[in-house]
C-alpha cells in the first residue's frame, strides 16, 4: 500500500462527552471573502519561479497582505504546491514535516539488467542515510530520512520512471545519484514532479491562471462559485493530523493559549500517542489550534482529569 505516514491512518472516533455544539460555523458555510484571507489554495507549480515567486504571486492575485507555501521545491519541479492564504499562512507549518510524495524519472548513464535496479530501489526503502546537496539551504551533514514506498512505473533503456513516498526533507535528486552510485553505472534525474504534500494531491491542483480568472468572476461578476472551488477551508490543512474535538465551554481558553485537559474533551481519534502532533477542533469542524499530545487516546478516555494536549499555535479568533 502506497502509505504516507498520519493522514492515511485509518482512525476511529472516540466519544467521551456528547454535546450539541452551538460556537461557531463550519468551514463549508464561512463567507467568501473570508476564505480569501483564511484558506488553502493547492497550486500547479509550473517549472521556472521559485516556490516564493508563486507563493508571491498568488498573493498579489488575490490582493492578500501576505501568503506562505508548504515546502521548497526547484524551479524546474512541478506539481502539488499548497499555499496558505492571509492569516492561514501558519498553518504550512503544519505541512512541512508532512509526508511528500513524487514521480520522478531517473536516467542511467548505462544500461542495466532490470533486476539489479529493482534490487537497488528495494535497498534504497526504509531508513536511508543521505546528505543534503551543496545547493541546499541545510547542513550538509549525514542524516536518516524514510523511504515509505517506491513503485517502478516504467523501464524504457536508461530512464526509469518511479513513484515515491518519502520523509520530508528527502532529496530526490541526492537520492536518484546515490541510487545510480550503488548500481555503479552512475544516474541523474532527469525530470520530477510532486504529487502529494500530506492530504493535498492532484486532485485539487489549479494554476495560477485558474486563480486569476476565479478572482475575476468573483470580483468583477459577483460569480463566487469558481473561487470557493480553487480555496480550500484552512481545515483541510490538517487533514493528515489526528483531531480532538472539544466541549464550546472550552474554546475560549483555547483561545488565550491554555492548554487543553482532559474535562474539556467531547471527541478523540484513536491511535494517538504521547508527542504526536494534533489538531483541536471544535464539535462544527473548526480548526481551533494545533498541539502536542501529552497523552495516549486510550488514557484520554480512560481518565477524568490532567492535561492532555499542550496547545502550541492558535489559529480561531476569540
Amino acid at each position: 500500500m502506497n502509505q504516507l505516514p498520519f493522514g492515511e491512518i485509518k482512525r476511529e472516533i472516540l466519544t467521551k462527552k456528547e454535546s450539541t455544539p452551538s460556537y461557531g460555523c463550519k468551514p463549508e458555510e464561512r463567507k467568501t471573502e473570508e476564505l480569501i484571507n483564511y484558506g488553502v489554495v493547492n497550486i500547479d507549480k509550473p517549472e521556472g519561479p521559485t516556490s516564493h515567486q508563486v507563493s508571491d504571486y498568488a498573493k498579489k492575485i488575490l490582493n492578500i497582505k501576505k501568503a506562505g507555501h508548504s515546502g521548497t521545491l526547484d524551479p524546474k519541479v512541478t506539481g502539488v504546491l499548497p499555499i496558505a492564504l492571509g492569516r492561514a499562512t501558519r498553518i504550512v507549518q503544519a505541512l512541512l514535516p508532512a509526508g511528500k510524495e513524487y514521480i520522478a524519472l531517473m536516467y542511467l548513464h548505462k544500461p542495466m539488467e532490470e533486476e539489479k535496479i529493482k534490487k537497488a530501489f528495494k535497498d534504497f526503502t526504509g531508513n536511508i542515510k543521505q546528505k543534503p546537496p551543496i545547493k541546499s539551504s541545510v547542513r550538509r551533514i549525514e542524516r536518516t530520512r524514510k523511504i515509505y514506498y517506491v513503485n517502478i512505473m516504467e523501464i524504457e533503456g536508461q530512464n526509469v520512471l518511479f513513484r515515491i513516498g518519502c520523509e520530508a526533507g528527502t532529496y530526490i535528486r541526492k537520492y536518484i545519484h546515490d541510487l545510480g552510485k550503488k548500481l555503479g553505472c552512475g544516474a541523474h534525474m532527469a525530470e520530477l514532479r510532486r504529487t502529494k504534500v500530506a492530504s493535498f494531491d492532484e486532485s485539487t491542483l489549479f494554476t495560477l491562471q485558474d486563480l486569476t480568472d476565479a478572482f475575476y468572476y468573483y470580483k468583477n461578476e459577483n460569480n463566487d462559485r469558481y473561487i470557493r472551488k480553487v480555496i480550500q477551508p484552512i481545515e483541510n490543512a490538517v487533514k493528515h493530523l489526528p483531531k480532538i474535538w472539544v466541549l464550546d465551554t472550552t474554546i475560549k481558553a483555547l483561545t488565550h493559549g491554555r492548554d487543553l485537559a482532559i474535562p474539556g474533551i467531547s471527541k478523540v481519534e484513536s491511535g494517538i500517542k504521547e508527542q504526536d502532533p494534533v489538531a483541536i477542533m471544535t464539535l462544527k469542524k473548526e480548526l481551533i489550534a494545533l498541539g502536542t499530545a501529552l497523552m495516549e487516546s486510550k488514557e484520554i478516555i480512560k481518565n477524568d482529569k490532567g492535561i492532555a494536549i499542550r496547545t502550541d499555535k492558535v489559529f480561531i479568533q476569540a
